[in-house]
C-alpha cells in the first residue's frame, strides 16, 4: 500500500487575547518564551522522526494562537531546524497564519525571508462594529493595510479568513465583507458561517445571531457571487482560484499523513495496512515546555470499525469528493465496505457516485454531518 503525502503541522498557542468564539488551543500572555519553545519544537520533531524516516514533508502549516506575534528571527531559526532534521519537497507549501494587527503586519516580510511563502490572514469582517462584537483587537483599517502589505512583502499566495452569520450581522453587511475582501483578488478564501462552540464565552453568554433564513440566504447569495468572480468552491469553506488551492489542508481532507508538533497539536499517520495513528501533545504550554521529549498526551491506533468514518468525516469535505482506489489506498479497506451506506445514500440523492468517484449532491453537502454520521458505527 503506497504511503500518502506527508504533511508538518506546528502549533504556537499565544494570542494577545482569547476572542470568546474560540475554541482553538490558544492561551493569552504579554511574554512569549521564544527561543525556549524553538527549541521545544525541534526536540519534539525529533522524537517523532522515527514515525517518518526517508520520508519527504511536502507541506508545512504554522498555525495558533497567532504564530506572527513570534519574531522573524524565531520563525527562521524553526524552520531552519526543520530543514536540517526531515527532508522537505522542492515545492514545499509552508503557510503561516497572521492576525492584521500593525505589531504583526511589520513582520511579513522577515516571515518571507525565513521561508514563508503563503499567508494566511485573520481578517474576520472588514466592519468595525463586528470587529468588536468578535472580540478582535484590529480594526478595519489595519485589516486593509495587511492585505496590502501581504501583497508588498512578496506573498504572492495567501488566504483571507472571512467569517459571516455575525452578531447582529445583515445579509447586506456579510455580502459587503466578502466584497471587501474580493477587491483585493486574494487567491484563496475561507469563508466559513460562525458556529457557536462549547467552552467557549459566547456559549456561555450567547450573541444575538441572524435567523436561520438569513443565514442561508446569506450563504447562497455568498457561493453566487464567487463563482461569478471565478472562484471554485473545493471544500466547505474553501474558495480559490485556479492553483491556489491550500495543499496542506486537501491532504488533511484526502486522509493524507502529517505530524504534529507543539502544545496541542495533532498528527496522523499510517504504519502500514490497516493501521493508522492518531495522536495529541500536551496541551498547556507550561506542561509541553516541562516535558523534556516526553511530548505526547495521547496516543491511538484507530479502530477498524472507525477507519470508515473517520475517512468520510474528511472526504465528503472535497465537493469533488474521492475515488474508490484512494479509499483502498488510504484506509487499506476493501470498496465493497462501502456498499450498503453509498447504496442507500446514492438512493436518497444525498451522494453521488460517477464511475469510481463519490461525492456528496448539493443536498448532501446542506446535510454533511448527517450523511458523515451514517458511516460511523452506532
Amino acid at each position: 500500500m503506497p504511503l500518502p503525502p506527508l504533511g508538518l503541522y506546528i502549533h504556537l498557542p499565544w494570542c494577545e487575547r482569547k476572542c470568546p468564539y474560540c475554541d482553538f488551543n490558544s492561551h493569552e500572555s504579554s511574554h512569549i518564551p521564544e527561543q525556549r519553545y524553538v527549541e521545544a519544537l525541534l526536540t519534539d520533531l525529533e522524537t517523532d522522526l522515527p514515525l517518518v524516516r526517508g520520508r519527504e514533508v511536502a507541506t508545512l502549516f504554522i498555525g495558533g494562537g497567532t504564530p506572527s506575534l513570534f519574531s522573524a528571527a524565531a520563525i527562521a531559526q524553526l524552520l531552519a531546524g526543520i530543514a536540517s532534521r526531515v527532508a522537505l519537497a522542492d515545492s514545499l507549501e509552508a503557510t503561516m497564519e497572521a492576525n492584521p494587527g500593525s505589531a504583526e503586519a511589520d513582520k511579513f516580510a522577515g516571515f518571507a525571508q525565513a521561508g514563508i511563502n503563503r499567508l494566511s490572514l485573520g481578517i474576520q469582517s472588514f466592519d468595525d462594529k463586528r470587529l468588536q462584537a468578535l472580540g478582535r483587537i484590529h480594526n478595519s483599517d489595519q485589516a486593509h493595510a495587511a492585505i496590502e502589505l501581504a501583497r508588498i512583502s512578496g506573498f504572492d499566495s495567501f488566504n483571507i479568513d472571512l467569517m459571516h452569520g455575525l452578531p447582529d450581522q445583515s445579509r447586506a453587511g456579510a455580502l459587503a465583507d466578502l466584497r471587501h475582501a474580493i477587491t483585493y483578488q486574494p487567491p484563496h478564501l475561507s469563508w466559513y458561517q460562525l458556529t457557536i462552540e462549547p467552552n467557549t464565552v459566547f456559549h456561555k453568554r450567547p450573541p444575538l445571531l441572524p435567523a436561520e433564513d438569513t443565514l442561508a440566504d446569506i450563504q447562497d447569495d455568498g457561493e453566487y457571487l464567487l463563482s461569478s468572480e471565478r472562484y471554485n468552491q473545493y471544500e466547505v469553506s474553501a474558495y480559490s482560484t485556479q492553483g491556489f488551492e491550500c495543499r496542506h489542508n486537501t491532504n488533511y481532507w484526502s486522509f493524507g499523513d502529517y505530524l504534529g508538533i507543539g502544545a496541542g497539536a495533532h498528527g496522523k499517520i499510517t504504519l502500514g495496512p490497516g493501521q493508522i495513528r492518531r495522536y495529541a501533545k500536551k496541551r498547556q504550554p507550561d506542561q509541553y515546555l516541562a516535558a523534556s521529549g516526553g511530548f505526547t498526551a495521547s496516543d491511538r491506533l484507530i479502530e477498524p470499525a472507525d477507519v470508515i468514518g473517520e475517512f468520510m468525516l474528511n472526504a465528503l469535505r472535497l465537493n469533488a469528493g474521492f475515488e474508490l482506489d484512494q479509499f483502498e489506498q488510504r484506509t487499506g479497506l476493501d470498496r465493497l465496505s462501502l456498499e450498503p451506506q453509498l447504496e442507500s445514500l446514492c438512493g436518497r440523492e444525498l451522494l453521488q457516485r460517477v464511475a469510481d468517484r463519490v461525492s456528496a449532491t448539493p443536498t448532501g453537502r446542506r446535510f454533511l454531518d448527517s450523511v458523515i454520521a451514517e458511516f460511523f458505527p452506532d
